[in-house]
């Protein structure tokens, strides 16, 4: 029987090319706003295109805050895409808005410093020590679209002692390094969009579903 994944239909922009690079890679996929649908697939992938405090606000409206704790507390695999990523964090600002994040990891996303914004096309990726996601692509290129990004590093939060197995981040660089993706037992996510990024993010997608 193949895995299922759902993407979480919760008014985020353009979803189908998500849908149709899951479907490629093998598995089964639903573009779903049902909560017990998106609760009981064996993966679910959270988009995000548009503003952090827009995408919150309606993450809020369809119970996505609270299908994403209830999925992470089973252990339950959950991915998610550029604001669908930065939604993770403790806080965003943008447009003059601060927003409360989803607060899995610390780290406030902002505006990059960089020459040219939106910071729009491929580039490569310093992949962090340990990671699953980027197995076997460790050397190619993703594609980015966005203006805002996590610049700080948040490993210096997890250098106390712990059980727990801190996150593994991977970088990359426009005008300065920012956080590229992040992979945290059941929760990972990327910045650039996997299903735009050609056979390298194919890969990076079947990584994910032969996760779980």
């Amino acid at each position: 029987m193949s895995k299922q994944v759902a993407v979480f239909d919760y008014g985020s922009g353009n979803v189908r090319s998500a849908v149709n690079a899951l479907k490629r890679v093998g598995v089964e996929v639903s573009l779903t706003s049902d909560f017990s649908a998106c609760l009981e697939a064996d993966g679910l992938l959270v988009p995000g295109v548009g503003a952090f405090a827009a995408v919150m606000k309606d993450l809020h409206a369809r119970r996505g805050d609270t299908l994403i704790d209830r999925r992470l507390a089973g252990g339950r695999p959950v991915l998610g895409i550029c604001v669908g990523m930065q939604v993770m964090f403790e806080r965003g600002l943008e447009h003059g808005e601060d927003t409360t994040g989803m607060g899995e990891w610390p780290g406030t996303v902002e505006k990059l410093h960089a020459p040219i914004l939106p910071h729009i096309g491929w580039s490569k990726i310093q992949v962090g020590q340990g990671s699953r996601l980027f197995s076997g692509i460790e050397d190619e290129r993703f594609y980015f679209v966005h203006s805002y990004g996590v610049t700080t590093d948040p490993a210096r939060h997890y250098r106390q002692p712990s059980r727990m197995k801190p996150p593994i981040f991977s970088w990359a660089t426009h005008g300065e390094p920012f956080i590229a993706a992040v992979e945290n037992g059941p929760l990972a996510a990327t910045q650039f969009h996997p299903e735009k990024s050609g056979d390298a993010g194919m890969e990076l997608l079947r990584n994910w579903t032969q996760s779980f």
